[in-house]
């Protein structure tokens, strides 16, 4: 039996570093390829899209890179392929949840998954007296945020109050402060959960040990593993990212999954901390995920592969209609 062609896929994309890997899984399983960079261009309403399927890579950092356009520009050309019908993986529910925090605490608590406390302010006066309703410590992040740029942690108002009158102030797009309970974990690392066409796929811990930029892009942060007795790469916990002994079975993973089904997220990185007291935070919601090679092959887990098969598996389906979630999340 011979296997149909499969269709033309469309990347999305604002930062080319992200690209590669995703490119060399998409060809390893046989998929032409076309990139379109999304920071300047021209949208016309009455012009159908290219056909094939779409794979939203957006990220909401991109103005970081000198990209101030793409995420407007992005959200009109999302709206645009799925009124014309294409297939947008990660389409607009999920890059609207991945570009604000808010959002992402709101359909979080819908779902019932256990949050930081969490307040939105804009402006000065605003900032400090969300700022005096905490109790305890507080970091605050931006609203459109990526990277874990921005993050900064404050012990008490005063402490806001003289970092608010400093030159390299960054309020971030639309000047959209989040403020967030800080939990003080035992254990200086986070969680990140994997899920891609509403499978698990891998969990891995971040160690927040030296700040809160945890991207695990080999970019961003290249992984050097410890040789072991052989010279081969030792398995376990080294350099900022390690394996996690979460699994698929464990209910909050299943949380992760219904939320990303009922809500059109397709493929995402959710993280999480845990308390002194085994209680579990969830407080990100990422579409633009990626995934750390070295700790991949440590693990047996290429996660842009399993993307390029779970494309594959949509291709193979016919499923070229837009999918439906029940909202935007908002």
């Amino acid at each position: 039996m011979i296997d149909p062609v499969p269709a033309p896929t469309n990347i999305l994309y604002e930062n080319p570093a992200w690209i590669p890997p995703l490119q060399e899984a998409l060809r390893t399983e046989g998929f032409q390829i076309r990139l379109l960079h999304v920071n300047e261009g021209s949208i016309d309403p009455a012009t159908p899209p290219p056909d094939g399927i779409w794979i939203n890579r957006i990220s909401p950092s991109s103005h970081t890179r000198g990209h101030a356009h793409t995420v407007e520009l992005a959200r009109q050309f999302l709206y645009w392929l799925e009124s014309h019908d294409r297939r947008v993986i990660n389409g607009l529910p999920a890059f609207e949840l991945e570009m604000s925090k808010l959002r992402q605490d709101l359909v979080l608590r819908r779902h019932g998954i256990r949050t930081p406390r969490t307040v939105l302010a804009v402006g000065r006066k605003h900032l400090l007296k969300a700022a005096a309703t905490f109790d305890g410590p507080f970091i605050t992040k931006h609203d459109q945020g990526g990277k874990g740029l921005g993050i900064h942690l404050f012990h008490n108002p005063g402490e806001l109050e003289a970092h608010l009158d400093t030159a390299d102030l960054d309020t971030g797009p639309g000047a959209r402060m989040i403020l967030q309970q800080y939990i003080d974990a035992p254990e200086p690392f986070i969680t990140r959960v994997e899920i891609v066409g509403g499978r698990f796929v891998l969990a891995m811990r971040s160690s927040t040990a030296d700040g809160f930029e945890l991207c695990p892009s080999d970019v961003c942060n290249p992984m050097l593993p410890s040789p072991g007795p052989n010279g081969s790469p030792r398995i376990g916990a080294t350099g900022l990212f390690s394996p996690s002994p979460i699994t698929a079975a464990d209910p909050l993973v299943q949380q992760y999954i219904r939320l990303c089904n009922v809500e059109g997220i397709e493929i995402a990185g959710i993280e999480f901390v845990e308390d002194a007291r085994g209680n579990r935070y969830t407080y990100d919601i990422n579409g633009t995920t990626n995934y750390n090679q070295t700790l991949g092959a440590q693990i047996g887990v290429d996660g842009m592969r399993e993307v390029a098969r779970f494309v594959r598996r949509v291709a193979g389906a016919g499923a070229f209609a837009r999918r439906r979630p029940r909202r935007i999340a908002c």
